[in-house]
């Protein structure tokens, strides 16, 4: 049976193209903020789809001017919910650091893991996944500026007894998923009251919140998040747009569906949700 491409020959496509596509993003990130490259003080990059060093990050840094001296950091092999994590890294430097100018930059090329043959779950997986990149800059600022769009919190929680439903592994030919048709069921069943739990905390409530950017794992995800948190087609909307127009990118697809509330000028309360391996959900609020 043909297997297609080797792991090895897979992650030389990477190497040659994953920095084309990261190297765009970060460039578009920085005019919009109006940030010169060479005031970044620190550098993030996220991405689950490929290897290789020197890396995406080293050639962001030749390719559009930063300084060889900023700080590095690699969120990898994370999955869907790699840029929350790459967000919650940016933000710990721009609060520890009052100078701190924070370039984060997810990155994936999920076609290169293109699997053969008719296993369901390798067919699901190759329709919904896609390609691109992301990038975005962050700095701190004091808690009245009036500033839009402060990550002011993230909340993380492994699902039990839920490791069997969702996973990444290096094969020798590709990385493979398992994403079992279980998911959106324990999401339905458990993502509510965790939610509620952590937004207490910072003395919210479900319906206190306006916008949501959900990552679009598939439209049944989507549904059942949907479902369980009593969502209006509106606040699924983009979501559901991004899905549509993009498939699922895996790590920089939470921010596609960020800027296009920022673009909008939604209203906030804003919760960004992931879910990746473990089951894991990832949920930060913005403000």
């Amino acid at each position: 049976m043909d297997c297609g491409p080797t792991t090895a020959q897979r992650m030389q496509l990477y190497e040659r193209c994953a920095a084309a596509l990261a190297c765009e993003a970060s460039q578009s990130a920085l005019e919009n903020a109006a940030i010169p490259a060479d005031r970044v003080t620190h550098l993030v990059t996220i991405s689950c789809t490929g290897f290789a060093a020197p890396g995406v990050d080293l050639q962001i840094i030749e390719q559009l001017g930063l300084s060889a001296e900023v700080a590095r950091t690699h969120v990898g092999f994370m999955g869907c919910h790699g840029a929350m994590n790459g967000l919650r890294v940016a933000r710990a430097f721009a609060e520890s650091d009052p100078q701190a100018c924070v370039l984060l930059c997810a990155v994936e090329l999920c076609s290169l893991h293109q699997q053969y043959g008719w296993h369901p779950e390798r067919i699901v997986a190759n329709a919904l996944f896609a390609d691109g990149s992301a990038a975005v800059v962050g700095k701190g600022c004091p808690a009245e500026a009036p500033l839009p769009w402060r990550l002011v919190s993230s909340g993380s929680t492994i699902l039990p007894h839920s490791a069997d439903l969702m996973s990444w592994r290096i094969g020798d030919h590709g990385f493979e998923m398992t994403l079992s048709p279980r998911v959106p069921e324990v999401i339905r069943r458990e993502l509510c009251d965790w939610l509620q739990q952590w937004l207490s905390q910072a003395g919210l409530q479900i319906g206190n919140i306006c916008s949501w950017v959900i990552h679009p794992g598939g439209p049944r995800i989507l549904k059942a998040c949907a479902e369980t948190l009593g969502l209006s087609d509106a606040q699924l909307r983009p979501s559901q747009k991004v899905l549509a127009e993009f498939g699922n990118m895996s790590s920089p697809t939470v921010l596609f569906i960020l800027e296009r509330l920022m673009q909008a000028d939604a209203s906030r309360p804003c919760v960004m949700l992931a879910f990746g391996p473990g089951l894991t959900i990832e949920a930060a609020l913005l403000l």
